[in-house]
């Protein structure tokens, strides 16, 4: 069974559990949503999965979909993301690598990045403050190359 198999399997079942400790209908739309965010990598935004799923011919409405993200952020399967001005952008978060984000403040695109040295500091942090840290969001907001061209031409 491949990786990705795996972790569908995982997320199913997480959900499902959920689903059923919380009196919530296993539809097989909200299955569909779950399955259709753990295929891809990346942020994505409500309006972009609805299209997404749309031309894939499900039969999903925006309301299934927001609701359902509101059910998939509730039991950790999902995290949420404000960048700025933006609209809100979303992410698988079950096994997804720790990661940061840089956010352009012209185009708006987001470029994650991996630094252990942050980890580091956390680990610093916790020993030395006596703090136990269960999550954390770091973005960092700038230009990205593309825009940095475009300003010099």
């Amino acid at each position: 069974m491949s990786k990705n198999q795996n972790l569908l399997d995982e997320v199913t079942e997480i959900f499902t559990d959920y689903l059923m400790n919380n009196n919530q209908r296993k539809t097989p739309e909200r299955y569909a949503i779950l399955n259709e965010i753990y295929s891809h990598d990346g942020h994505f935004d409500i309006e972009s999965l609805y299209i997404k799923m749309k031309n894939q011919k499900y039969r999903v409405s925006r309301a299934t979909l927001y609701n359902t993200i509101e059910l998939l952020l509730d039991c950790h399967l999902v995290r949420k993301h404000q960048f700025g001005k933006s609209h809100a952008q979303f992410e698988k978060s079950y096994y997804n690598k720790q990661h940061d984000h840089l956010i352009c403040t012209s185009c708006d695109k987001v470029i994650e990045f991996c630094d252990p040295r942050i980890q580091g500091i956390m680990n610093f942090i916790e020993n030395d403050m006596n703090f136990k840290i269960s999550r954390h969001a770091l973005n960092l907001y700038g230009l990205c190359v593309d825009c940095q061209t475009k300003l010099k031409n």
